[in-house]
């Protein structure tokens, strides 16, 4: 990565540099890293206070129902990036969507912040629809910086990028969750609205540093398309708010109303996409094998994350229910277990650039497929481990710290064999038609994943037990091995991508 971040050859000689790349990097940079120290910092702490007894300041839920709000919230960060792609493509434009974005973010963290539980939820809702709005948009911009595609430095602008990511959720359960679960909870998600707020101003002091095309719309929506989908929109509103509006006044409305719909939503709508883009006629013959190829990496990806996400639910619970908050004689909130995937993100991730590149100078290098076999195989192998921990916690007992940052180690190590090379395997595989939406079906599968942990807690699966652990790893195993044995098969459909 070092090389990457002094490459400036491009940059003419009386333009703004940051790390020799453009001047608005920086602002993009700043803006991401406090919107992920915001995004994690709230989402250290959200399992956890969902599920903390009324008397000491938390909403008091069942495990269950608390892992089932934090899956399909998650789904739902993921889901909502497809129609804010669409918003920055056809209504604002890339810059205007950012900012929209920004300010909804901010605002649900600090109704999150008011300690009445409406209020929360409703804040929720403002958080996960800014994010994938902003997900969608901030990235594109970061591209827009390098209008020459083959500019040397676009690849390392993207990895300074990246690191701001990881940077902010670093730092985020160490400072946020620390004062959320020690000091008072509302105070930690103040605290993430403030960093959403320190995020905007860095952004908006930027302005004149972004690429002018931030500020087009690539493909305006007539008017005659908006007023008829703000229509439907409305209609869809009003029937949705007249159900709920029966449904709370005959009494009988619980947050299972909110959650059965929102998970049903996010198993049926990716098939539903999938489905769509793979029947569509005016794809070729190429391109419709090359989707069916695809469909296995959907599906390994949905079941990889699915267990990944656990990180901040189950993991979560199992970290303050029954692991040890001390290690050599320091103390330590439960929260700061989730600071462990982005620094080993961060350490591990050059290794990795450049292990691969090393071996591909070999002609060693793993296929796509193997390395998504691998990612399952970890991902897997680190619910076995998980399974092994929880036949310790038993009773009284509480295991060490170390079991866990085992977890977190080797799902950090799936993490980068499967989520760098699936991103670039939807740009490869990605039929023409579709080429700016395939990044938004890579999305639903992280939908999927979570809607699948949602529905298994609604229908009563328990958490805490080794059978939790022993299903999803050995489900995550066998499905690495399918793929590794049906290579051949599936790579035969790729039609010369790997």
């Amino acid at each position: 990565m070092a090389s990457s971040l002094t490459k400036a050859s491009s940059a003419s000689a009386d333009e703004k540099t940051f790390l020799g790349h453009p001047r608005g990097l920086a602002n993009l940079f700043m803006t991401e890293m406090w919107e992920r120290y915001s995004f994690y910092g709230m989402r250290a702490l959200l399992v956890l206070y969902l599920a903390t007894n009324v008397a000491d300041g938390g909403l008091g839920m069942k495990d269950a129902t608390a892992v089932a709000i934090y899956s399909v919230y998650n789904a739902m960060v993921y889901l909502l990036a497809l129609p804010g792609g669409w918003l920055g493509d056809r209504i604002w434009g890339a810059r205007k969507a950012t900012a929209i974005a920004g300010v909804i973010i901010m605002i649900g963290h600090f109704l999150l912040a008011v300690p009445v539980e409406a209020s929360f939820f409703v804040g929720l809702a403002f958080i996960a629809a800014g994010s994938g709005l902003l997900k969608s948009n901030i990235s594109t911009m970061v591209g827009q910086l390098y209008p020459d595609k083959t500019d040397p430095r676009r690849d390392g602008g993207f990895t300074i990028f990246y690191m701001g990511i990881n940077l902010g959720a670093f730092f985020a359960p160490l400072t946020i969750g620390w004062v959320g679960q020690k000091i008072d909870w509302h105070l930690g998600f103040g605290m993430a609205g403030v960093g959403m707020a320190i995020g905007l101003l860095f952004y908006f002091l930027g302005f004149r540093h972004l690429s002018e095309e931030s500020v087009r719309v690539p493909d305006p929506l007539p008017a005659a398309e908006r007023t008829a989908l703000v229509r439907k929109g409305l209609i869809w509103l009003g029937v949705a708010a007249a159900a709920y509006a029966i449904i709370g006044l005959s009494g009988v409305f619980t947050v299972d109303w909110v959650l059965w719909p929102l998970t049903i939503l996010g198993l049926l709508l990716p098939a539903w996409y999938l489905f769509r883009i793979k029947r569509d006629k005016d794809l070729t013959a190429v391109e419709q094998s090359r989707m069916s190829g695809y469909i296995w990496f959907f599906v390994a990806a949905a079941a990889f994350w699915a267990i990944y996400d656990q990180t901040g639910s189950v993991l979560s619970l199992f970290a303050k229910n029954d692991t040890q908050d001390a290690l050599f004689g320091f103390e330590f909130p439960t929260t700061w277990f989730q600071s462990l995937n982005p620094l080993f993100v961060m350490a591990l991730a050059p290794v990795f650039a450049m292990l691969w590149v090393a071996l591909f100078k070999r002609n060693r290098e793993p296929s796509t497929l193997a390395k998504f076999s691998l990612a399952l195989l970890l991902v897997g192998g680190s619910f076995g481990v998980m399974m092994v921990a929880q036949g310790m916690a038993s009773g009284d007992v509480k295991v060490s710290p170390m079991w866990l940052v085992t977890v977190y180690f080797m799902q950090t190590v799936g993490e980068l064999c499967l989520s760098p090379v699936g991103l670039s395997l939807t740009t490869k595989l990605a039929p023409q038609k579709y080429a700016s939406q395939m990044m938004g079906v890579w999305f639903l599968a992280m939908t999927a994943g979570n809607s699948v942990i949602a529905l298994l807690q609604l229908i009563g699966a328990p958490t805490d037990t080794q059978g939790w652990f022993a299903s999803q790893g050995a489900i995550a195993a066998l499905a690495g091995v399918a793929i590794f044995v049906y290579r051949r098969k599936v790579t035969a459909m790729l039609g010369g991508v790997n």
